[in-house]
């Protein structure tokens, strides 16, 4: 129980510092494209970890070596770890940051229903109930206005990055059992890495030296400590129910987000802010 108890804290934490990504990442997507931002961000994740797990090694705790069969799940892992983030921040550039952070439980769907699928988890009747809500809660979100029923592109991109994530959830699930802090090592470096690639080639790269900083900062605290928190919990807990837990991100981040911006919510945002915390807490 006592277990369990700090496992689940494990993963509240690795959801509250991911949040702060969102406001973040807007205000920075105001210097810095999307492909150099995600670069930063997964950069700097993979180097916070990188730090530390080679000063304070784990020898009390040893972990599985990586084997041949580990190769593809370190691929798509990598690969995802590339795509999602950049789908997201070019979704998050056109819409307000509070329905980007209410859309991302959106990855709390798509994670149980590979989880199932996969690893043939199983998914509770209250679980289920709580993701048929927030599928509602992400359509009402991604409406273009109150007196609009077209869904916006950038709703789009930021579905497809929780959709992508989700799936990305369950290759990382296979490789739990590896040292959480080395998983993040390779997450961060290999994809910031292919990600600055790509922004070096489409032209992309502003050298910026606060914006830059502020980038890596925000990657330390939101990727980095937050994926490790996340891979560390899910050894124990499990990819649906660690996901379930980023539950309480979302909120926190939109919060921070009409804050941080200074506008007023419309209608629309409200539903589905209720109708959100009603599908998190089902799914808890």
């Amino acid at each position: 129980m006592k277990l369990q108890l700090k496992y689940t804290i494990y993963a509240i934490f690795a959801a509250l510092f991911f949040s702060l990504s969102i406001p973040a990442s807007k205000y920075l997507l105001q210097s810095l494209s999307p492909y150099f931002l995600s670069s930063l961000l997964y950069g700097g994740a993979g180097l916070i970890m990188l730090i530390l797990w080679l000063l304070f090694p784990d020898s009390k705790h040893p972990h599985v070596s990586f084997q041949s069969k580990d190769t593809w799940p370190i691929i798509g892992m990598i690969v995802l770890d590339v795509l999602a983030p950049i789908v997201m921040l070019v979704g998050l550039q056109t819409i307000h940051p509070a329905h980007v952070a209410l859309m991302n439980n959106f990855e709390i769907v798509s994670t149980a229903v590979f989880a199932f699928f996969i690893f043939k988890e199983i998914i509770p009747s209250k679980l289920r109930i709580g993701i048929m809500i927030i599928i509602l809660a992400s359509a009402i979100l991604s409406f273009e206005n109150d007196d609009s029923f077209t869904f916006t592109t950038g709703s789009w991109w930021v579905l497809l990055a929780a959709l992508l994530w989700g799936f990305e959830n369950n290759l990382t699930r296979i490789l739990s059992k590896k040292d959480p802090r080395l998983i993040v090592v390779i997450k961060g470096l290999s994809s910031g890495l292919i990600s600055l690639w790509i922004a070096v080639y489409l032209d992309a790269v502003t050298l910026d030296i606060t914006m830059m900083s502020l980038g890596l900062l925000v990657g330390i605290v939101s990727y980095g400590m937050s994926l490790w928190l996340y891979i560390t919990a899910q050894r124990h807990l499990g990819a649906a129910k660690t996901s379930a837990f980023y539950a309480f991100a979302p909120f926190l981040g939109s919060l921070l987000s009409w804050i941080f911006f200074f506008e007023v919510p419309e209608l629309s945002f409200y539903i589905g802010f209720m109708l959100m915390m009603i599908g998190a807490l089902l799914s808890l």
